[in-house]
């Protein structure tokens, strides 16, 4: 004969835990993935060496220089177009006035923040690229000892929101620019 089922209560307390913690720790590790995936996708490009950019820029569309600003998250040196990593910024062609403007006011604040001197770009001799063809690249400033990251300078003076992988597009059209 086979074994008789078990009923007493201590028995079944244990099976349902062990049912329920099977379940639970597919969705933890899951939540670990995602948590982890957020956190690798949140900071800028890293990898491969620094390269120290001195150049004074202009706009873009204004004059023609061999280093200037398209808008407020791409650059033009030399005959490379770079995108600017860790920040998203109104398109100058955007939807609205108000985008509009607030992209005016990004190009303009990048400009300043890289005429104020010195800086360095990540990525060396081989950078990523997005699917337009251009470089993928974050920017830093070593001032009074530490390092100034440009998306983190454009984020909290109101020109850029936080781009990657589970940021929300964001509606430029309800902002208005910075002073």
């Amino acid at each position: 004969m086979g074994k008789s089922p078990r009923f007493d209560a201590k028995w079944q307390r244990r099976r349902s835990w062990q049912r329920r913690w099977r379940v639970l720790r597919v969705w933890l590790l899951l939540a670990a993935i995602l948590a982890a995936s957020w956190w690798i996708m949140r900071w800028p490009i890293f990898g491969g060496e620094w390269e120290q950019v001195g150049n004074r820029f202009t706009i873009c569309a204004e004059n023609y220089s061999t280093a200037c600003v398209i808008d407020g998250d791409t650059i033009m040196l030399g005959e490379r177009r770079i995108r600017l990593t860790g920040f998203d910024t109104p398109e100058i062609d955007g939807q609205c006035l108000a985008e509009r403007k607030l992209a005016l006011a990004a190009r303009g604040a990048l400009h300043d923040w890289l005429n104020r001197g010195p800086f360095t770009m990540d990525g060396g001799t081989d950078p990523p690229r997005d699917t337009y063809g251009r470089e993928l690249r974050a920017l830093r400033r070593e001032e009074a000892g530490s390092d100034e990251w440009l998306a983190d300078w454009m984020e909290a003076r109101g020109f850029a929101r936080t781009s990657g992988w589970g940021n929300p597009d964001h509606d430029w059209c309800a902002e208005t620019p910075p002073e």
